[in-house]
């Protein structure tokens, strides 16, 4: 049996540097982990294949979840004979712009891996992962990266310095392929300052990094779902250091230099029912 948690991640700062003729965005952005996440326990079977199980009813345990296909990548180019019991116990919210079901994915790698005795270097997993999704890599990896191209070229940044993260997602679902339907790259006359950022990161400077948040993104799904601009002005008026919505939202983060502010915006926001889910949580350091 191996427990393993699955990290969710937030975008300090996304763009969208240009449509490719592929057909997919070429992007750069800051990756973050943060603490909060869901738990997968995996047990070796004679009965061979996968067999999964979620709590949460309205996840599919079949062929079309990550969590799946992840585990039949590894298992198949090795021939694995014995099956496997994968559990998942989902924290993470779904549809939220925080790689919940790429951070199920990457855990199961890593744990399938370890379970069977494959052999793979982190390395190799990564390069195996993009095939599951653009995400996958970064989510392997963790801590905080410079992610380019389809998501998948990856560089290791200093770390970010500890604070309070405020998470609230409203009781939407925003399809990512949606927003990126939706975007007109080519028309966006702002985009944010990643290279100053990641300047701001190697100094240290938590207030360097606040003030240089931004999502190209929120350009679609800001007035798609006025909801998402009402939480982003609730957590500043709370003492934010800046917030902003993760990858495609609609969930919106916060950042705060101490728990005191963080806490009592967590109770402010409970008490507004803009958000159905809150949560108070820290970024993760040195990866995994």
């Amino acid at each position: 049996m191996i427990r393993i948690e699955a990290m969710a991640k937030i975008n300090l700062g996304l763009d969208v540097l240009r449509k490719r003729p592929d057909g997919y965005h070429e992007v750069k952005m800051i990756m973050q982990s943060i603490d909060l996440h869901d738990d997968l326990e995996l047990e070796e079977t004679e009965e061979e294949g996968i067999h999964l199980t979620c709590s949460v009813e309205e996840l599919p345990a079949d062929g079309s979840n990550l969590i799946w296909k992840a585990a039949e990548l590894l298992m198949k180019e090795k021939e694995v004979k014995n099956g496997v019991k994968i559990h998942l116990t989902k924290r993470i919210p779904m549809a939220a712009g925080m790689a919940g079901g790429s951070a199920d994915a990457a855990a199961t790698m890593l744990a399938v891996n370890e379970l069977f005795s494959l052999g793979f270097t982190k390395k190799e997993l990564m390069e195996r992962a993009v095939r599951i999704g653009a995400d996958v890599p970064y989510c392997i990896m963790g801590g905080t990266a410079l992610s380019e191209g389809i998501g998948e070229i990856l560089s290791p940044l200093p770390d970010m310095p500890d604070c309070w993260i405020l998470i609230a997602k409203p009781d939407i679902d925003v399809p990512t392929a949606f927003v990126y339907k939706n975007l007109r790259a080519a028309e966006l006359t702002w985009h944010p300052d990643i290279d100053g950022m990641m300047q701001a990161l190697k100094d240290g400077s938590l207030e360097g990094i606040t003030e240089r948040l931004g999502n190209v993104l929120e350009t679609v799904t800001i007035p798609a779902h006025p909801v998402i601009r009402e939480i982003k002005e609730l957590m500043l008026q709370s003492g934010a250091m800046n917030a902003l919505m993760s990858g495609s939202g609609p969930t919106v983060f916060g950042i705060f230099n101490a728990y005191e502010k963080a806490e009592a915006a967590r109770v402010r926001m409970e008490a507004s029912r803009l958000a159905g889910r809150v949560c108070l949580t820290r970024p993760i350091q040195n990866g995994r």
